[in-house]
């Protein structure tokens, strides 16, 4: 689901708090020592997230906050800012130049290069709560 999130609304918190969990404290993010990611240069995005980007040759930023059942990815398209909201369980991340993040039939790719990298501890993390939140509902009983 994508909001748009330029303007602070209401039931676009109370949405976002259902679909990916609420956020974590300001003592969890302490001890996970963060839980958002540098802004990272957007290489390529699926066609139904095109028009969520800036239309001229600008260069495209995202940035990714983890909650506690999913991952919010925030989209800046000038001076518009769009919120894009998977569970982890429709959460497919796959390791290419640079990183691809699937869901919900829609993809964005990121730009491997400096700030990628420095957000590579960052994506480590992001595996981690996605593992865990895995193992704590047992989705592996469902294919059984």
């Amino acid at each position: 689901m994508i909001l748009n999130s330029t303007h602070h609304n209401k039931e676009h918190k109370q949405i976002l708090r259902d679909l990916v969990g609420r956020p974590f404290t300001f003592i969890e993010s302490v001890k996970m020592r963060g839980i958002g990611s540098k802004r990272m240069i957007i290489k390529d995005v699926s066609p139904n997230l095109k028009n969520y980007l800036n239309k001229v040759a600008d260069v495209n930023y995202a940035n990714i906050e983890l909650r506690t059942k999913g991952i919010l990815i925030y989209i800046n398209k000038g001076l518009q800012n769009f919120t894009w909201a998977i569970p982890y369980y429709q959460l497919v991340i796959y390791k290419t130049n640079g990183a691809s993040i699937h869901a919900q039939g829609k993809f964005i790719q990121f730009k491997e290069n400096k700030t990628f990298k420095e957000n590579k501890k960052f994506f480590g993390k992001l595996l981690d709560e996605k593992i865990k939140y895995d193992l704590d509902n047992d989705f592996q009983a469902l294919w059984i």
